[in-house]
């Protein structure tokens, strides 16, 4: 089950005073809010802490996590000279020891090692901060698609550098998080995004490979074939018809409703089970939220539905 740091009321108290990005560089709070979900709700892994752009910040691009808004750009990307900013990462120390610090803690509980995938950051890179249509992003890539190329080409090597020092300092697996890219027609994806997102699923050889994305049910095969062992499905697809979207061979994640952890005991039992058995014509089943957890959510509902799916399976 996905990490469920956010609906924890320790989680909000933790972070007081400290920025969401700083909270991403120090050991000790990615070390803190990392267990968390680990000790209240008994999961069977731990997702790294971390955020989307973390490593554009790591080199040195002027952005920030403003509440209520998310990641902003001071300087969106606009031309080619702007290509100079995205420097190569030149390691990550304090990702390193949290990493470090994790693996100590858990023994032999997997951490599964986290990063935002290319096309999400070029949006947020070229929007300058969230954005519901991707409008200048679309513009670029369509436009001008030499450097929307050489964007993308930067920012796969930067991801790839991020989820190798998570994995080199012992990170059991590592997840591919595309946020935005459900915005592209498959057809759009394979030809300006499906390569660059190889680069990096298939530059991490070492451990399992979970490639997710939001409203992407269109484009499922194709970021399996990206060379992801697992898919992430969100809840707008049933997995009985994501197993068959994306083919033999692989493994899915997903995908009850976050929404639905608000309603009555008995539907949110029903709709898991519903889950469940959608996922029994899979190769293999992680059991999460589709898009993690709303921070309206009470924790003990969580903590259900975790011992529901664990006696559901330990038949």
């Amino acid at each position: 089950m996905r990490q469920a740091g956010r609906a924890l009321p320790e989680y909000r108290a933790l972070r007081e005073g400290t920025g969401m990005l700083d909270s991403c560089f120090r050991p000790d709070m990615v070390t803190e809010i990392t267990l968390q979900p680990l000790r209240r709700f008994g999961v069977d892994a731990a997702i790294f802490f971390s955020d989307i752009v973390v490593p554009l910040k790591a080199i040195g691009v002027d952005l920030d996590i403003v509440p209520g808004v998310g990641p902003v750009v001071a300087e969106p990307f606009r031309t080619r000279a702007d290509l100079d900013r995205l420097v190569p990462l030149e390691g990550a120390p304090e990702i390193t020891q949290a990493v470090q610090q994790l693996v100590s803690e858990l023994g032999a509980t997997p951490l599964i090692g986290f990063a935002g995938a290319p096309f999400t950051l070029a949006s947020y890179l070229v929007e300058g901060g969230p954005s519901k249509d991707q409008r200048r992003t679309k513009a670029l890539m369509y436009g001008d698609p030499v450097l929307w190329d050489g964007l993308m080409t930067r920012l796969a090597d930067l991801t790839l550098a991020f989820l190798r020092v998570q994995v080199d300092a012992g990170a059991s697996a590592v997840q591919l998080f595309d946020s935005w890219v459900g915005a592209l027609p498959a057809q759009d994806y394979r030809r300006y995004v499906m390569a660059h997102s190889a680069r990096i699923l298939t530059g991490v050889r070492d451990v399992p490979r979970i490639h997710f994305g939001v409203g992407t049910g269109e484009l499922l095969h194709d970021m399996g074939a990206a060379g992801a062992d697992v898919v992430g499905v969100d809840f707008r697809v049933p997995l009985d018809e994501a197993v068959r979207r994306v083919g033999p061979g692989k493994a899915v994640q997903g995908n009850l409703d976050p929404t639905l952890v608000f309603a009555p005991e008995a539907v949110v039992r029903t709709m898991t089970e519903r889950v469940l058995a959608q996922a029994k014509t899979a190769e293999g089943h992680i059991f999460n939220l589709g898009h993690g957890v709303l921070p309206e959510t009470d924790p003990d509902v969580l903590t259900r539905v975790v011992a529901h799916v664990h006696e559901a399976t330990s038949a």
